[in-house]
């Protein structure tokens, strides 16, 4: 593999990560956002509770592909690449394309965060569109989300970078 399969579209120290909760629509799941080192790499580490309660489910820590608000081309690449830890939970990527309109609409597709650094492919063909009816478009990217929801549990689980692979 060259240096040219892989282009860094995220890393922990990026700015614009911003921590969303299921508070957003009366839910009571907490968590927080960490910026530091786990196991010698620099890392953004998301923690806490997922509830159910009041209608609640999810912790995101998302990040606009485009600080400017616009969207990123990524159609000559295969997928994402993420380098993660975690507390061995299944979490999720999220993708918003510019055919996302409502906030609970994205393209989601599952991986494991294990004890240790561990690089997951994810192909954009695996990506599955949540409440939206439209393909995913990935010449038309604005947000990406890594999302602990759905089940009550302790989320623990942190990026070292994010990558488009080819």
């Amino acid at each position: 593999m060259t240096q040219s399969d892989i282009a860094v579209i995220a890393m922990p120290d990026s700015p614009g990560w911003e921590l969303i909760t299921d508070g957003v629509m009366g839910g009571r799941s907490n968590g927080a956002l960490h910026r530091g080192t786990i196991d010698g790499r620099r890392a953004l580490r998301l923690r806490g509770e997922v509830s159910l309660e009041n209608n609640g489910g999810f912790l995101q820590m998302a990040l606009d592909l485009d600080p400017d608000g616009g969207t990123v081309d990524a159609s000559g690449w295969t997928g994402l690449e993420i380098e993660v830890i975690g507390n061995g939970e299944t979490y999720n990527l999220h993708l918003r394309s510019a055919d996302v309109v409502r906030p609970w609409q994205s393209y989601r597709q599952g991986f494991v965060a294990g004890p240790r650094w561990t690089v997951r492919r994810l192909p954009f063909a695996g990506f599955t569109p949540h409440r939206i009816d439209t393909p995913l478009d990935v010449g038309r990217l604005r947000r990406v989300g890594i999302v602990a929801i759905g089940r009550a549990f302790t989320a623990d689980v942190a990026i070292g970078a994010l990558r488009l692979f080819r």
